[in-house]
This record gives structure tokens, C-alpha cells and sequence, in this order.
């Protein structure tokens, strides 16, 4: 019997969605596009300032909080983007909910790694404004390892799937295929070259319109990052989130050998010195 209640709650919760979703579909042109994007990165704690910045009572968040229209999406058969701007508006509230102080925003962390989405962006919405929220690559990438080993589709250790990344993103790189699942699983390293991420969306974007943040300040002092927040997508500073429990964090993170730790910061030690120059700040990583 419980199983059965569970299925048929189930069944209504995926029900209730499709019918949702189907309603906002049909009214894509009353709704808005957003004010803001945050951009990523992965395992940099997006999850968190989307759950944060949601509690603000002027700021309302995309139907779901990765979106992934402007990368085309996760599923490699599908491409979200090809759906088009209907599509993509289906995620916004209706324009009638808004008034002069409310702000729309999604969260899609693969954005700011995908070479593709800086101009898709600008296309569609070029006075958009735009959040990274980047961790220190090192650990950022660990993190991201032990995500890939939880969800079973890796199976190196950790110092063999580092060193394997480059040959594993030949053919990505070779046929610009960022559909790949080599893309999306096996980049730990390629995704703290935080530098040449941030210049793609700069090639489209002046810099008054990108908003970079660190991580690991972001969680040491979630108010003063909020209230910088607050300040640049235009809304009240002082409102107070009431809920700031960190979300979407890992919990199968094991001891790593201080090889790992030394080759990795060997690795990002230029690019991260390349990163605080550009932003004309350091993160001291």
C-alpha cells in the first residue's frame, strides 16, 4: 500500500507539472525574458544563491532553475536551444505579475562554460545582466570528480582522470561537439580556465554588465555577497534572506592525496594569476 501511495503521488506531481508547463508554454508571449543570468560555474555554489536570491520578495526565478536553453541542454539528443525564444520565455513569470522593481533570473552553471552561449545570449537578450559565482579551481575540480564518481560515470582515479582529460576532450575539440559527454563529465581542469570564460562573454558584454564573485566569500559571508547582489541587479539591499543553508553540496568527498592537490595547483597557478589580473582583483587561490 505505501508503494502504491507513493506512485500515485508520484504520478500526480509529474501530472500537475506537464499541465504547468503546458500553460506556460501557451502564454509565452505574456512573459518576460530575464534580468539577469547567473552563468556558473559547476560546483561553484549557484545552487545556493539561486535558493538565496529566490527569497527576495522582488525577484522572481525561472520555473525551473537550469533552464539550459543558450547550451542547448544536457540531453545530447535534444537541443533546448533549437526550441527557440518561445520556448525559452515559458520559464518567466507573466508580465502583469511584474512591476517597476521586480527582476527575473535563471541559473544554468554550464553557461559560462560553453564557448557557444555568450552570443546566443547577447542575441536574445543583450542587455541582460550576468553573475559568475567561481571556487577555487583546485577544489572545484576535485568536487566535481567525486560528483562524477557518485553518479557512476567515472571510473579512473582521481590523478589518472586528470591527466586522461586532454585525450578524452580530442574529439570535442576536433569537432566542436559540446553535446559531448566527455564535455559535460571529464573537463575538471578545462573548467577552472576561468580567464578565457569570463573574455568570451567580455567579446559581447562590457564589463558594468558581468558580476564576478567568489565562492568561497559567498559562504563566508552569504549577506555582504547578497547585498552586493542586490545592488547590481537593482533591487532593495536590505532585504534579509532568512534561509541561507547551503544547498546542493556533496557528500561522498574523500581524502585526496596532496600529489593531487599539488598537481592541480601547479596547473591553474598561470591561468589563476592570468584571471586576477584580468578582473584587476586576486581571489588568493
Amino acid at each position: 500500500m505505501p508503494s502504491l501511495k507513493k506512485s500515485i503521488a508520484s504520478w500526480v506531481k509529474t501530472t500537475e507539472h506537464r499541465l504547468i508547463w503546458e500553460y506556460r508554454k501557451a502564454t509565452w508571449r505574456l512573459r518576460s525574458l530575464p534580468d539577469f543570468i547567473i552563468i556558473g560555474a559547476q560546483k561553484a555554489g549557484t545552487t545556493s544563491l539561486f535558493r538565496y536570491l529566490s527569497q527576495h520578495s522582488q525577484l522572481l526565478p525561472s520555473f525551473e532553475k537550469e533552464v539550459h536553453f543558450f547550451d542547448g541542454g544536457l540531453n545530447p539528443n535534444v537541443d533546448n536551444y533549437e526550441k527557440g525564444a518561445a520556448w525559452y520565455r515559458g520559464h518567466f513569470p507573466l508580465r502583469k505579475n511584474l512591476n517597476a522593481h521586480s527582476k527575473t533570473f535563471e541559473a544554468s552553471p554550464l553557461y559560462i562554460f560553453n564557448p557557444l552561449t555568450p552570443k546566443r545570449i547577447f542575441d536574445l537578450v543583450p542587455e541582460v545582466k550576468i553573475i559568475a559565482l567561481l571556487r577555487n579551481p583546485t577544489e572545484r575540480a576535485i568536487s566535481q570528480y567525486f560528483r562524477e564518481k557518485r553518479k557512476g560515470r567515472e571510473s579512473l582515479p582521481i590523478i589518472e582522470a586528470l591527466q586522461e582529460e586532454e585525450k578524452r576532450l580530442e574529439s570535442v575539440d576536433n569537432n566542436k561537439d559540446y553535446k559531448n559527454k566527455n564535455f559535460r563529465y571529464y573537463t575538471y581542469k578545462r573548467r577552472g580556465l576561468y580567464k578565457q570564460q569570463i573574455e568570451r562573454f567580455l567579446n559581447y558584454f562590457p564589463m558594468h554588465q558581468i558580476l564576478v564573485l567568489s565562492s568561497e566569500k559567498f559562504f563566508s559571508e552569504p549577506e555582504n555577497t547578497l547585498s552586493q547582489v542586490f545592488e547590481f541587479v537593482g533591487v532593495d539591499t536590505g532585504f534579509k534572506v532568512k534561509d541561507l543553508r547551503p544547498r546542493a553540496v556533496g557528500k561522498n568527498k574523500r581524502k585526496v592525496h596532496t600529489d593531487v592537490y599539488q598537481y592541480l595547483n601547479d596547473y591553474f597557478s598561470p591561468h589563476n594569476q592570468a584571471l586576477y589580473k584580468l578582473l584587476g582583483k586576486s581571489y588568493e587561490w
